[in-house]
C-alpha cells in the first residue's frame, strides 16, 4: 500500500504544475484569439473605408 501511496503522489506532483501550466495556456491562447479577431475587425473596416473612398473618387 505505501508503494501505491508514494507513486501516487508522484503522479500528483507531476499533474497537478501540468494542469495549472495548460489552463494559463489555454487562458492566453484565448486573449490572442480575441486580440487577433478585433485587430481582423478593424483592419477590415479600414480596408473597406479606403475601398469606398477610392471608389467614390474614381480612381
Amino acid at each position: 500500500i505505501a508503494e501505491a501511496l508514494v507513486a501516487t503522489a508522484i503522479g500528483l506532483f507531476a499533474a497537478i504544475p501540468a494542469v495549472v501550466a495548460y489552463n494559463r495556456f489555454a487562458r492566453d491562447i484565448d486573449r490572442i484569439a480575441i486580440r487577433l479577431e478585433t485587430f481582423m475587425e478593424e483592419f477590415s473596416n479600414i480596408l473597406q473605408r479606403n475601398v469606398g473612398a477610392q471608389s467614390a473618387s474614381g480612381h
